[in-house]
């Protein structure tokens, strides 16, 4: 519980009321009275997120003091500020807090008795009470008898930074973590995810440092063996469509550990893309747009019917709701060791088969590549795909260097005999323009394979300049698609794009290249 004299001491002063771990009744309550949100016919209110429909990553701070200092990987994803320049903004934050009627929701991030973290959410806004409890672990009401918190997010959206020019950030806008106090600010973005991945990034700074892995990846575990498979991939490569697999159980689809017992769920709900969103094609997360889900950005009619395919506002229109809107979701939010991990990339060149089976090294390679790709008319500008190159799968939320958690993934993959896979969920028979999408019924049948096992009973044959490993054939897969090169027509454009993508892996990993490094994992890759 927290009181008006908690938030005093804080610095809060003159609260109005505090409405603590309100449920989704009163939060619903709040929202409609508060905001005028519309309910989609579905039962889910519905919210916009203002100029931000995404993250601001070059709005992203930590306080650079000691200790944390000597472990934050400073650069482009990671960018310092002042103690004073933070205790400026910290005072403006708390200033907006004044005189208002606050929200507080107490959670926890992670489902592991021994990694989790305690989270505490001040926000003077209620469909963001209501985003943070969709998303984190509830506590039950024993546990909120003694929540003490680890970390405090104080999410003043409202607040902006007239004076960001002279204190040398990027914009009016802030994210600003200071790890020695436990306490993070967000101001001038009303986006949801952005505390959603404010959090992940902080259990990216602690875990590493127990020696525990955090992922930016989806899991779930088999009906029948209860075998624990994980989805890495970038936003559109498939992660959290894939997991949603009717014959295994949801841990989750975003964000996981890995610690000495195995797998677990930092969070307690799913934060799905919308866009194109169909009851058939997604059933089950189609299914989960119901009461105590939260619309971010979509397109309705006056009587709350949302046109999925409208990307007026954003391309990025999202669904949170609590887990168990997943029919087949675990409830534990845990499973052991994994059995097998699956990387995804969807390969707008069309040069990666639609499947392949990784070495340990080339799991590092991968790993630490992060590849994705984007396709004409996702962004303005793009009119041809365009390689993208994400450390781990997630390198905007990664606070260390990224061959930290690469290495720790290394010994988790060699210490539980892990199986890894490249799986594309991009283009086959040409480049994006020229190609197809992968069906997804082709990437179902693959990822079964690799669940049942029965894709290690298939021959392989490998591929050139990349040399990766591909099953000659498997039971729902043309077997002319297994083999890129042979799905493509034209084999000289086959050649000048496959060149071309492995040249653009090269120069990447070129930053990984270190003098000291114990492995030098871009001989797994291409060679040019």
């Amino acid at each position: 519980m927290i009181t008006k004299a908690d938030l005093e001491a804080m610095g809060i002063s003159d609260v109005k009321n505090i409405y603590y771990n309100s449920d989704y009744d009163e939060l619903y309550k709040h929202e409609v009275e508060q905001d005028k949100e519309l309910v989609s016919a579905n039962g889910a209110v519905m919210v916009d997120t203002g100029i931000f429909t995404g993250r601001s990553p070059k709005d992203k701070y930590f306080v650079d003091q000691t200790p944390s200092n000597k472990y934050i990987s400073w650069g482009d994803i990671n960018h310092p500020i002042s103690k004073e320049i933070f205790d400026e903004l910290f005072e403006k934050a708390k200033k907006e807090f004044e005189g208002k009627d606050l929200y507080v929701q107490d959670l926890y991030c992670g489902a592991s008795e021994t990694s989790k973290k305690s989270i505490r959410v001040i926000t003077e806004i209620a469909w963001q009470a209501h985003f943070v409890k969709n998303m984190f672990i509830r506590p039950t009401q024993e546990e909120l008898e003694d929540f003490k918190p680890d970390f405090v997010l104080y999410n003043a959206c409202k607040v902006v930074d007239d004076d960001w020019k002279k204190h040398g950030l990027n914009s009016e806008v802030f994210v600003v973590f200071n790890i020695e106090e436990n306490i993070a600010i967000i101001g001038g973005t009303w986006y949801g995810g952005e505390m959603k991945k404010g959090i992940f990034s902080m259990m990216n700074y602690w875990l590493p440092l127990e020696g525990k892995l955090p992922m930016h990846c989806s899991a779930n575990l088999g009906n029948k063996d209860n075998d624990t498979a994980l989805f890495f991939g970038l936003s559109g490569t498939g992660k959290t469509t894939l997991s949603a697999d009717p014959k295994r159980r949801l841990i989750g689809d975003d964000e996981h550990g890995w610690d000495d017992e195995g797998v677990f769920n930092f969070e307690g709900g799913c934060y799905a893309k919308c866009i194109g969103l169909d009851a058939e094609g997604e059933p089950e997360i189609y299914g989960a747009i119901k009461k105590d889900a939260l619309l971010e950005n979509v397109v309705a009619d006056d009587k709350g019917v949302v046109d999925f395919e409208d990307s007026t506002k954003t391309e990025n229109t999202r669904v949170s709701y609590p887990i168990y809107h997943i029919e087949n979701h675990e409830v534990t939010l845990q499973g052991g060791h994994p059995k097998n991990i699956i990387f995804l990339s969807a390969d707008a060149f069309g040069v990666l088969p639609p499947v392949s089976k990784l070495t340990k090294e080339q799991a590092m390679y991968y790993f630490l590549s992060g590849y994705t790709a984007k396709v004409a008319g996702t962004e303005r500008g793009i009119t041809e795909p365009v390689a993208t190159f994400s450390a781990c799968f997630g390198e905007a939320f990664l606070p260390l260097h990224p061959t930290v958690y690469a290495k720790l993934l290394g010994e988790k993959i060699e210490k539980h005999n892990v199986n890894v896979y490249l799986v594309n969920t991009g283009w086959t028979g040409g480049a994006y323009g020229v190609g197809t999408r992968m069906s997804l019924k082709a990437t179902r049948a693959c990822i079964d394979a690799i669940m049942d096992g029965s894709i290690l009973e298939s021959e392989f044959d490998t591929t050139d300049l990349f040399k990766l490993q591909f099953p000659t054939t498997l039971p729902g897969v043309d077997s002319k698609v297994l083999n890129p090169k042979n799905a493509w027509e034209d084999k000289e454009a086959y050649m000048q794009t496959r060149g071309k993508l492995a040249s653009m892996f090269v120069e990447n990993f070129k930053k990984y290249l270190q003098e000291d490094a114990e492995f030098d994992y871009s001989i797994a890759g291409p060679q040019i």
